[in-house]
């Protein structure tokens, strides 16, 4: 099959939306299709894509007022003339909101099978940055994946929320997990003495440092004796909680191997945001052998196991998440419980395997066009 993704980011960025695009085209080349990716532009222009299996065509692209991280697609031709110049069979919308939606248009003019992945939740956006406009949000959700063939949604609570709000033809696509690059052998003994040098116990955030994240919920896990919070991630929201989380290690960005150490050096990770379609973070934490304390909704719902293989708690109570972090600070013996049922959990959710399902929604998509043409 020849592809063309077309994702509202992609490495070098770090989220959750540019990382599937990488794997998804990496299995389509592993698989012997024919990817190409359309995405904005980085900071640095349209320099190399080192990361990439496949051609990348990279569209104008100006940073997001107060969130200089994100950059947003400007209107151009190159989204359409990708498309015919590649010689489509199939269109791959990766969290379609202003890029996907071009992609969309150019897909129905030109008679092309569109697959809409949801990854964003654009509502809980608004009420986070705006105060309003989940109405408005929930339009063009449903305007947009409406014209799609299907609409792949990372989660059951993801896939309900489509649903509910009129989205048709929605199918579930959960994310897969890198279970070798994440695994509880790379637990690094020199590293937790550099981050608790008095021998805390190692509670820790990663993800990015925004205000839908919530990440000031873990105050109140600061605050606990003997323990020692750990965040990993950038973002507009680094220097306000620094103030509000005393105490608390601030990393950075780390990716890569560097990130996998991190993770299977934790002892409890927590993630706070309500507004996860899926979350891949708690699975890299699970797949590293670690037990996970997550908000009751949207995707951890789908892959916390509450008192087997981590605590799911109230969304937005820091009183919640302290006690979580308390109950599995006391335990040794429940923390070690969860984890090792968490990585067993996980280990089947690879990308291969993930990957090939999302071939075989092409597929049928192609196989209904088929139909109805015939």
């Amino acid at each position: 099959m020849r592809v063309v993704i077309v994702t509202e980011s992609f490495p070098p960025d770090v989220n959750g939306v540019a990382h599937c695009a990488l794997q998804t085209a990496r299995h389509l080349v592993e698989r012997g299709h024919a990817p190409i990716v359309v995405a904005p532009a980085t900071a640095a222009g349209n320099g190399p894509d080192a990361l990439a299996p496949c051609p990348v065509v990279r569209v104008p692209s100006l940073p997001l007022p107060g969130y200089p991280q994100v950059r947003v697609a400007l209107p151009s031709r190159r989204v359409a003339a990708a498309i015919t110049e590649h010689r489509a069979d199939i269109v791959h919308l990766a969290s379609p909101f202003v890029l996907g939606v071009r992609g969309m248009t150019a897909a129905a003019r030109l008679g092309i099978p569109a697959v809409a992945v949801y990854q964003t939740d654009l509502a809980g956006y608004a009420r986070t940055y705006v105060h309003a406009g989940e109405a408005a949000a929930w339009r063009r959700i449903r305007s947009v994946h409406a014209a799609a063939d299907i609409t792949l949604a990372p989660s059951t609570p993801a896939l309900h929320d489509l649903e509910a709000h009129g989205v048709p033809r929605v199918r579930l696509w959960q994310r897969g997990v890198d279970t070798v690059r994440f695994r509880p052998e790379h637990r690094d003994d020199t590293l937790r003495r550099e981050l608790a040098p008095n021998g805390e116990l190692i509670v820790g955030y990663v993800g990015r440092l925004a205000p839908e994240k919530q990440v000031e919920l873990l105050a109140g896990a600061c605050g606990l004796d003997g323990v020692r919070v750990v965040v990993v991630g950038d973002g507009p929201s680094q220097p306000s909680l620094t103030q509000s989380l005393p105490g608390a290690v601030f990393l950075g960005r780390r990716t890569g191997d560097e990130l996998a150490r991190i993770f299977a050096s934790l002892d409890v990770f927590v993630h706070t945001g309500p507004f996860e379609t899926f979350c891949q973070t708690v699975q890299e934490a699970m797949a590293s052998g670690v037990p996970v304390v997550a908000p009751a909704a949207g995707g951890p719902l789908d892959l916390v196991a509450h008192g087997r293989t981590g605590l799911l708690v109230p969304p937005r109570d820091e009183t919640a998440v302290r006690d979580a972090v308390w109950s599995l600070a006391a335990d040794p013996a429940l923390r070690a419980a969860y984890g090792a049922e968490a990585r067993r959990t996980v280990e089947g959710r690879t990308w291969a395997a993930v990957g090939d399902q999302l071939i075989g929604h092409y597929t049928d998509v192609l196989a209904g066009r088929a139909v109805v043409a015939a």
